[in-house]
């Protein structure tokens, strides 16, 4: 709009010049007049060119109106009488640091940051609604709220022990607010929470008597496994024991069988192998040759009973 304007300008002013200067010199006055011309169409020709850097988008607008289209990075053509609005479409970082109160009314500091970035397919519509200050009007009070209202679900303690939870529920209703705007969040994180002194003192010494506690449980199992594994360790030496026991009474019932079996058999071979004779045989080599002196029977019969 401004080259278009400047265009025009010199081209006036050519044209009042040159008719000043046609009355003393016409040849001179064309030259200016012609000068007049060729800066005007380049004044007017660079207003029709729009260049928007990397990383913005370009919004048009005609005589205020905004159009119902942007421009990438580049040049573009445009009418001379429309202007080119730059708005940033790169993923943007903001911190904000609030005071939140939980559910059981202990006040927190949180410290929360946000990348988003604008739908630059509808950056027009942003500009159009809210402008360029959209952080300001728009994402800043966003994040205000959803920080605040989700803090307002836990205690004290669960803020504590449920961080990343916390940190998730808070994106998602910031992303649900911000996606009306044509705004999209990239991510979020909480960097900090910082508690009160005596709730920081209370929760450091809660976790103390936990850790105690929990040390005593241990040693208390410790000792109870260490009990279970000496009497399973007596229980095993005991059946080992008795096993061992059952094995050698058994050995040696065996034995003694075998032994008693092989005896019988002995006896069995020598009792099937001796004879009246034989008998007779062994009596006589075992006597001695001494007649008894005791006998038994009648007048005329005697019978040796013992050679004593």
């Amino acid at each position: 709009m401004l080259g278009l304007i400047l265009g025009i300008v010199v081209l006036i002013a050519a044209i009042g010049f040159g008719i000043y200067i046609a009355r003393k010199s016409k040849a001179f006055a064309a030259i200016i007049f012609t000068a007049g011309i060729i800066i005007s169409v380049v004044c007017i020709i660079f207003s029709c060119i729009a260049s928007v850097p990397t990383g913005m988008t370009g919004i048009v607008t005609t005589f205020g109106k905004v159009e119902n289209y942007v421009l990438d990075a580049g040049l573009s053509m445009k009418a001379p009488w429309q202007n080119v609005i730059k708005m940033d479409n790169r993923i943007q970082k903001q911190s904000v640091t609030l005071a939140c109160f939980s559910s059981d009314i202990q006040e927190v500091s949180i410290s929360y940051t946000v990348n988003y970035q604008i739908d630059k397919a509808n950056a027009m519509n942003i500009y159009k609604s809210i402008g360029t200050g959209y952080f300001v009007t728009v994402i800043q009070p966003s994040i205000t709220e959803a920080v605040k209202e989700v803090t307002a679900r836990y205690t004290a303690e669960a803020l504590v022990n449920s961080r990343e939870e916390l940190a998730n529920s808070i994106e998602n209703v910031l992303t649900e607010r911000l996606v009306e705007y044509n705004i999209n969040i990239v991510d979020t994180s909480i960097e900090d929470m910082d508690f009160t002194d005596a709730f920081t003192s209370a929760v450091e010494a809660k976790q103390v008597a936990q850790q105690n506690k929990l040390k005593a449980e241990t040693e208390a199992q410790q000792k109870i496994i260490e009990a279970e594994a000496a009497a399973k360790v007596k229980t095993v030496e005991a059946q080992a024991q008795a096993d061992a026991d059952k094995i050698k009474a058994e050995a040696e019932a065996y034995q003694i069988k075998v032994k008693a079996d092989a005896e019988a058999e002995a006896n069995a071979k020598i009792n099937a192998s001796l004879t009246d004779s034989l008998n007779d045989y062994y009596y006589i080599n075992q006597w001695n040759g001494v007649l008894p002196n005791t006998y038994v029977g009648s007048d005329d019969v005697s019978t040796i009973i013992n050679p004593n």
